[in-house]
């Protein structure tokens, strides 16, 4: 029997800032190392990262490994790992498995698939739009990582789910809170987004929250769902936030040669640029079950385990196919398409309604920032002339 390497001295959770064209050095060494290697947890103890294509995809659909948290190691404290409450606690499509997590995800899938999202093309176009616009007018030169990366996903999501977009700046705010290491900022920003999500739920609304609380299990709680919706909100906030500032950035890179505005190279453009900088460079925290067997090394009862999509998406001996920017398996990302459209749209309308758009200033001097633990990059400040 073998025993993963245990990479000393290299952190995987450490906050880090660098250039935009500066590759982690921390992936490589990871990937270096074997197709699973043994880091210090946040949490305490030792965690196995995957960093093979192939075997990830065998733990993503391993029924033995499981994203409750109640099946974390012992003493590990939920803040410090980053982990929301067990899935007892509060049932969710992150913390629930099995045939559980299965008729959770076949309320929220129809309202999110592909057909359904296409069908909100010409709103989420129009969202991009408007809100470029309004910063254009304002001034010659803008920041969009200070607001409009955050703003545009949650206007859309807002505005999907029903919501009255007077409440984006409250969204906003909440989601901030999220990421505070202030004691209690968590649940006060979980209650503050589900308390605006409520505001869906109205008799005479009509938005993806009503849709949801209509198909949801009959066991379904109020609360459950506000938590539903709340999930929603934030992640989707949060990765496409991540992602955005990215992409803008290599689309506005190099602007005199860009091709024209169609559909291929733009979608090239954006699966290209989710594929080299995942909003998520790791998964959650995944637990085993029972003592398992993973490339040749035992991992004992609630060991941690994690995939390094990153390391695997960059991996240069990667076969071709698919990547795994959203996830594989029963849980991966039930909002990849609103995502895809999100970013497709931005980069459309840049290219379309602001053919003169550019980079403040250059390229190789945008700075990426990782605040720590499992949240990915965000790119500091993304100056950029609207019109030229």
């Amino acid at each position: 029997m073998l025993n993963a390497p245990y990479l000393k001295g290299i952190d995987p959770f450490a906050a880090a800032v660098r250039s935009i064209t500066e590759p982690d050095p921390v992936h490589a060494a990871l990937r270096a190392a074997g197709p699973l290697v043994q880091v210090d947890a946040p949490a305490g103890g030792r965690a196995w990262i995957v960093t093979d294509n192939a075997l990830a995809r065998e733990v993503l659909l391993d029924p033995r490994i499981s994203k409750d948290p109640a099946c974390a190691p012992p003493g590990w404290d939920r803040y410090t790992a980053g982990l929301e409450q067990t899935a007892a606690e509060q049932p969710s499509l992150t913390t629930l498995d099995g045939p559980e997590h299965a008729e959770l995800r076949r309320a929220h899938a129809p309202l999110l698939n592909a057909q359904r999202i296409h069908e909100q093309s010409d709103r989420i176009h129009a969202i991009a739009r408007k809100l470029l616009t309004e910063l254009a007018a304002d001034r010659t030169e803008t920041d969009l990582m200070a607001g409009f990366t955050t703003r545009y996903p949650l206007t859309v999501l807002l505005d999907l789910l029903g919501i009255p977009l007077d409440h984006v700046d409250q969204a906003a705010d909440a989601c901030g809170q999220m990421l505070s290491n202030q004691p209690g900022a968590q649940g006060s920003a979980i209650a503050a987004l589900a308390e605006l999500a409520a505001s869906g739920l109205g008799d005479n609304r009509q938005g993806l929250a009503a849709e949801l609380r209509d198909r949801v299990p009959a066991h379904t709680t109020q609360e459950q769902l506000r938590y539903h919706l709340f999930a929603l909100i934030f992640a989707g906030q949060l990765t496409t936030d991540a992602a955005l500032g990215t992409l803008i950035a290599h689309a506005l890179a190099d602007r005199p040669h860009q091709p024209p505005a169609d559909e291929v190279s733009i979608d090239e453009l954006v699966r290209e640029t989710l594929r080299q900088h995942p909003p998520a460079p790791f998964t959650l925290w995944r637990f085993t079950t029972t003592e398992i067997e993973l490339a040749g090394t035992r991992l004992p009862s609630r060991a941690p385990v994690l995939v390094d999509i990153q390391g695997i998406n960059t991996d240069p001996a990667r076969s071709p196919g698919p990547d795994l920017a959203f996830g594989a398996g029963p849980h991966f990302c039930i909002g990849a398409q609103l995502a895809l459209l999100e970013l497709r749209a931005v980069t459309t309308v840049l290219r379309t309604d602001f053919p003169r758009a550019c980079l403040a200033i250059p390229f190789t001097e945008l700075q990426q920032a990782t605040t720590g633990g499992l949240q990915g990059s965000r790119l500091t400040a993304l100056p950029v002339t609207l019109h030229g």
